[in-house]
């Protein structure tokens, strides 16, 4: 018998996709700056979703004392080697310590010293015990007066007419609904994208990854089809792990100052560089090179600071201090093997996401981004995505109480035919019956594609210009096929919309890695047939959906007292 899924009409002033950190906060500000209802739609459960579902040890974005937010400017960009947009990551600094506060505030434990100052941990860190971090959040959302929270309802594509955004299309993850929502204002804070590329650990551990792996980059993908402008997505991000556990470095390497060496006792960081990039690619090369493996090189540091690490990782990264315990050996009687994870997409620690103005409006408009999913801003870590946030909530309401493009609707005919379109997508998956390939092995070839030819762990992230070519023909192949897909239930068809959004993300990557005709950044764009770095380049790469093609578009860059406010 046919499955058929029921239609549920909601409609709300404010709709926030995604309820991690930036959905969060944006629902917060809202409420308090105006009376405006918001709805926030949330794949899993808002209590432990996004990237701070374990928790951390450090609030990673702080202007400690004696530094300024332009200082915070300053870093990140040569972090990037200046590929940033400063007006974007001033706003965001300026914001930083504010929310920090809040945060405080609302429960979370921040370590100070024996005068009462937050603890510090380097120029731009302050400690914390941060495991209960999203239940804070979460709980003071819950308390928040009109504001809805629908769990496991998972969003998959935007309403815009006009290049004006009134709303989205959903489907519940359990039950047989679709949801189609009409909103003034939406802000998606979807984050970034996760398993686009063979990860680091097969099989059963494929999901112990560095970056959340239910976190598909799903607000990229619907933007790139309803034709925003994107940046930046070459600037790919590879985090540098503990091996095996993927657990954070940082913590070692910034909370006992351990150094990178290679085999022989080298210390090699120096060699390459300290920038976050560089600190990957040294490794690589070391191990390429036959120096290998790498460490961080914890052997001799004190009794204290073996258990000011396990402790700290128990608050993140649990496995790491069962790998410590389970060996029968502290961090100070051995090295802690590092490697590189597989390449991510992700606008918090690079610059990859929606093209925005510093009220993170994007350029469909109504549409705010926030968070991960934002780009030309890395490095915001949490406190940044709760600053953009803020931001947008603002920016979403002052929108409301002021534009008039809220003219623009839908007739009774266009939204019925939407509706029309939408369900038969839906049931179409649900009724398939004649599936060859199933999800897991489409994806498990999309990884494979990624890894052999744009660039993955596999080929020591580096590609060609024909590998890229080779990729962006069998992506094609593979998003073919995803079109004969079934799905057993609801969870199921969950999973199918991912996989297409991976996809689509895979094939904006393979086009940005093409168009930046230079080595910008070791690892995370290796260039083989462009291995320089050149001038020419400083320039920011975008793409914008044009008449169904996808097209490159470049934007000058602009110092800090430069805007790129759209013409919206």
């Amino acid at each position: 018998m046919s499955k058929i899924v029921k239609v549920k009409q909601l409609e709300t002033d404010v709709l926030i996709i995604g309820g991690g950190t930036a959905g969060c906060y944006a629902a917060i500000t809202i409420r308090e700056n105006s009376n405006a209802s918001v709805l926030i739609l949330e794949k899993a459960n808002i209590k432990r979703s996004g990237c701070l579902a374990a928790g951390v040890n450090a609030i990673n974005a702080y202007i400690v004392k004696g530094r300024t937010p332009e200082d915070y400017v300053d870093y990140a960009k040569k972090d990037a080697h200046n590929i940033v947009r400063e007006d974007l990551l001033l706003t965001m600094s300026q914001g930083l310590n504010k929310v920090t506060k809040k945060l405080e505030d609302l429960g979370l434990v921040i370590l100070k010293d024996e005068n009462g100052e937050y603890l510090a941990r380097g120029n731009r860190n302050i400690k914390i015990n941060g495991e209960n971090m999203k239940p804070i959040l979460a709980d003071a959302v819950k308390n928040l007066s009109d504001v809805t929270v629908m769990n496991q309802v998972n969003v998959i594509d935007y309403i815009v007419k006009d290049n004006y955004i009134l709303g989205a299309f959903a489907i519940s993850v359990e039950e047989e609904i679709l949801y189609e929502i009409r909103a003034k204002k939406v802000i998606c804070a979807t984050g970034g994208a996760a398993g686009l590329y063979k990860p680091n650990n097969p099989g059963f551990s494929r999901h112990k990854m560095w970056y959340p792996p239910f976190n598909t980059g799903a607000g990229y993908a619907m933007g790139i089809k309803a034709g925003a402008e994107m940046t930046t997505f070459e600037m790919r991000f590879i985090a540098l792990r503990c091996k095996d556990t993927i657990a954070p470095t940082g913590t070692i390497a910034q909370g006992v100052g351990a150094k990178q060496v290679n085999s022989k006792g080298e210390v090699y960081e120096t060699k390459y560089g300290i920038t976050t990039s560089e600190r990957v690619y040294g490794t690589v090369k070391e191990n390429q090179e036959g120096r290998g493996p790498c460490y961080l090189r914890t052997e001799g540091i004190s009794a204290a600071q073996d258990e000011e690490l396990k402790k700290a990782y128990l608050n993140m990264a649990p496995s790491q201090t069962l790998k410590w315990i389970e060996s029968g050996k502290n961090p100070s009687e051995q090295n802690v093997e590092i490697e590189g994870t597989e390449p991510y997409i992700v606008g918090g620690h690079t610059a990859s996401g929606y093209w925005v103005d510093t009220k993170r409006e994007t350029t469909i408009k109504g549409l705010f981004a926030a968070g991960d999913v934002a780009g030309g801003c890395p490095q915001k870590y949490v406190t940044g995505a709760l600053v953009e946030g803020e931001i947008a909530g603002k920016a979403a309401v002052e929108d409301i109480n002021s534009r008039h493009e809220n003219d623009i609707v839908l007739t009774k005919a266009e939204v019925e035919l939407l509706i029309k379109e939408k369900k038969e997508e839906v049931e179409k998956v649900l009724n398939f019956e004649k599936q060859i390939f199933s999800v897991e092995e489409l994806e498990e070839a999309m990884q494979k594609v990624m890894d052999t030819y744009a660039g993955g762990i596999g080929s020591g992230y580096k590609f060609n210009e024909k590998q890229l070519e080779l990729a962006a023909m069998k992506i094609e192949q593979i998003e073919k096929l995803s079109d004969s897909l079934h799905a057993e239930d609801m969870h199921e068809l969950m999973f199918v919309y991912e996989l297409k959004e991976r996809l689509t993300i895979c094939r904006s990557v393979i086009a940005h890695l093409k168009a930046r005709k230079e080595t910008r950044w070791h690892s995370f764009a290796e260039n083989l047939d462009y291995p320089q770095k050149s001038d020419e380049w400083l320039k920011y790469v975008n793409s914008k959906v044009v008449d169904g093609k996808l097209t490159i578009l470049y934007r000058d860059l602009a110092g800090r007292g430069g805007t790129y406010e759209h013409s919206n």
